[in-house]
């Protein structure tokens, strides 16, 4: 079984706090993970001054928390669009603007763990873009807004992703791709949408991580059991966050159904389980899953970012770390 963390902001400094020292090498060394994120140079985000917009034009505010400020997302800069000139007319991003060079010296920090690279979108960021009602009903009225949106970022990421692999020398084993498909109880939208707005998508980023020899990580949180069997089809390699929100999303049916046909990461529950239990109950759980995705591929995590209303002991109980 192999680590991976993550965390907001935030939470990295509630954790710096309580261990007394602010390096974040020096912390994934000391919780002796398996995989290290590195990322390029994109350009900054822009205030607006009532919100900040990225240059996707994703927009946003920042809620302050005793730890540092904690994004929030409003409808984005397309979100009063009427027509489909009006979204091709946005000024879209160029891969040209984004800087590589730093790559290689970020590998070379970690060089024995797994590589992991990228923010790639293909339906949740453009609906941010968009506006998720807008976006919602899109698909329904005007799915050519839908489809022109996943095509720009589908494109950009395609070739984000190539470029990326060459600039560190093929050195990046897994490439992410994020779109949330599922809500606590159900998925957000149908199979058949799943289908028409989703899937061609994603396997145009599965064969692009493919051809230049990666591993794809497809993170959608919520009960997305009835679209796992679609997103192995498409490419999916390994499956994020599991949120264990539901009966089917419990580790015992995953490995059951899916065991065979993709790799799991995830599974340590952010919203209960590292709030509300101890040390104990999060060790606890860390065996449950490594027990039930013994015959398969499983990667140990959180189901998010670490949250900051976690304590500290739980969180490095994930992986068996003890403060003194």
């Amino acid at each position: 079984m192999a680590y991976s963390f993550r965390a907001e902001p935030d939470t990295l400094e509630k954790i710096y706090e309580r261990l007394g020292f602010h390096d974040y090498d020096r912390l994934i060394d000391l919780l002796d993970v398996d995989v290290y994120q590195i990322s390029a140079g994109f350009p900054p985000e822009k205030d607006m001054g009532s919100y900040f917009q990225n240059f996707w034009g994703e927009r946003y505010v920042y809620e302050q928390t005793r730890y540092g400020p904690v994004r929030q997302d409003i409808e984005g800069a397309l979100a009063k669009a009427g027509s489909l000139e009006e979204i091709k007319i946005f000024d879209w991003p160029d891969n040209d603007d984004a800087d590589y060079t730093g790559l290689i010296k970020q590998i070379e920090r970690h060089p024995d763990m797994a590589i992991q690279y990228g923010f790639a979108d293909v339906w949740q960021r453009p609906y941010l873009v968009r506006g998720m009602a807008n976006f919602m009903a899109d698909m329904a009225l005007n799915p050519e807004y839908c489809h022109f949106l996943s095509n720009v970022f589908t494109g950009f990421y395609e070739e984000d992703y190539i470029r990326a692999q060459t600039a560190a020398g093929g050195r990046i084993d897994i490439f992410n791709l994020y779109s949330d498909l599922g809500s606590q109880r159900a998925p957000l939208i149908s199979l058949e949408m799943l289908r028409e707005f989703v899937l061609p998508y994603i396997r145009r980023i599965a064969d692009t991580v493919h051809e230049i020899g990666g591993t794809l990580f497809f993170h959608t949180c919520g009960m997305i059991f009835p679209f796992i069997g679609e997103l192995a089809d498409a490419g999916v390699d390994i499956l994020d966050p599991i949120q264990p929100c539901a009966p089917e999303m419990q580790p015992e049916s995953l490995a059951a159904a899916y065991g065979d046909r993709v790799c799991f990461h995830g599974g340590i529950d952010v919203q209960k389980l590292l709030v509300e239990g101890t040390p104990r109950d999060v060790r606890d759980t860390v065996r449950r899953y490594k027990e039930c995705f013994s015959s398969c591929g499983y990667i140990c995590s959180s189901t998010h970012l670490l949250q900051s209303d976690a304590s500290v002991e739980n969180m490095l109980a994930i992986y068996d770390y003890e403060l003194i």
